[in-house]
């Protein structure tokens, strides 16, 4: 089963760390199969090639964003791959030309406005859009676990929101956002998007925003869920444990063993709130229990639950090495608190900025017209590498 990786990043100016509109000049300068325009012009999105391998999707992420960081650096601009930009204000906002955000910025007002925020989506193969279908029901409840992996949004227009991932909290204000419910086939799914279009909700199907949907365009379910992260490696991680994910709900279905739908569905917004607010460093919602776990707890039952489609895949060790290395760093969100109060933002900013490189780990030169004491704060932890793939720069 092969893997794709789709990616969103902010723009931003360099020494004021603030969203800049300025996307169409850095996609001037990159091809446009491989990065496009979001809503908003302080958005950039890149998008993988699919692969079969951890190590290759690794290889490809990087590159990319090595390409793109050229592309910004050129201009005096970075991209951060995040949640939310730290010090992103609400008047940064400026639509991409176009009838179809033109639109959406129309219709939904203030929650198009305030659509400042990255999320990282992962596609796998899927043989029909049935399977696919069927599939979502049964990967679900466990989707908050790979959220909580992601959280990299505890600040929102200068203030720390108490939040790990505050980017769910905005992106659940869509209307068709959050868990999904469950659908016999395709033909039903498709029904119910349909009724969303005919009754003026959304404008299309490609405005359906749940945590996972089977693609409209492609023969894959997409994962929606994640903040952007700004290390390759958790973009890694979050993909191998989806692709298994996928792969063991579809073994169980052809199995005719799915222990099928409770009808039971509130319970998963709840679960996505927990793992929103508390990221890896707090609880989550046992899925099998439906009680409150340590965050690690949850994901170590995810990992030996995983075991056998992991090592179908040949995955087993990286995800297991990738996994004990983001318990023991912990989420982006703790590390963006961190930085933030041990000098302030502009240095969450510049950590920001220099894990989006790959340069984590390291302590950066003092950007123009800042004082040392400005300089990016050094994560004293280890950086992690997809076992077999590059070292970081």
């Amino acid at each position: 089963m092969r893997i794709g990786v789709e990616e969103e990043f902010h723009v931003l100016e360099v020494e004021s760390g603030l969203l800049v509109p300025r996307a169409d000049a850095i996609l001037r300068r990159l091809p446009g199969r491989t990065y496009t325009t979001e809503l908003h012009q302080c958005t950039v999105e890149s998008n993988s090639s699919v692969h079969t391998s951890l190590h290759d999707l690794y290889t490809d992420l990087t590159g990319l964003r090595r390409r793109l960081d050229a592309a910004a650096s050129s201009l005096g601009l970075a991209v951060v791959a995040a949640g939310t930009a730290p010090l992103a204000p609400g008047a940064s906002a400026h639509t991409t030309a176009g009838a179809r955000y033109r639109h959406m910025t129309e219709e939904y007002r203030k929650v198009a406005d305030e659509q400042l925020i990255c999320g990282a989506q992962v596609h796998v193969d899927v043989p029909d859009r049935d399977t696919a279908v069927r599939a979502m029901c049964e990967i679900s409840p466990w989707l908050p676990v790979l959220l909580a992996l992601s959280a990299s949004s505890p600040f929102w227009q200068a203030a720390d929101t108490g939040y790990a991932s505050w980017r769910t909290l905005l992106w659940q204000r869509w209307p068709t956002a959050g868990p999904v419910g469950c659908f016999p086939n395709a033909a039903e799914y498709d029904a119910a998007v349909e009724d969303f279009v005919r009754a003026g909700i959304i404008s299309d199907a490609g405005m359906i925003y749940y945590d996972v949907r089977p693609s409209a365009h492609l023969p894959t379910l997409e994962l929606r869920t994640c903040d952007a992260c700004p290390r390759p490696e958790t973009v890694v991680l979050i993909a191998g444990l989806f692709r298994a994910l996928v792969t063991e709900a579809r073994e169980r279905l052809g199995r005719g063993d799915a222990p099928g739908c409770a009808r039971r569905h509130e319970w998963l917004r709840g679960a996505s709130w927990r793992a929103a607010r508390s990221g890896l460093e707090g609880t989550l919602v046992d899925p099998e229990t439906h009680e409150e776990a340590p965050a690690h707890t949850v994901l170590r039952k995810l990992l030996v639950r995983l075991r056998p489609a992991l090592e179908a895949h040949g995955d087993w060790h990286t995800v297991r090495e990738l996994t004990e290395s983001a318990l023991a760093n912990g989420s982006a969100a703790r590390r963006m608190r961190r930085a933030a109060q041990d000098e302030d933002l502009l240095a969450c900013v510049d950590m920001l900025i220099a894990e989006t490189r790959g340069e984590h780990g390291r302590r950066r030169r003092p950007l123009p017209d800042r004082s040392p004491a400005r300089a990016v704060v050094q994560d004293g932890s280890p950086s992690s590498v997809v076992p077999g793939g590059p070292p970081p720069p």
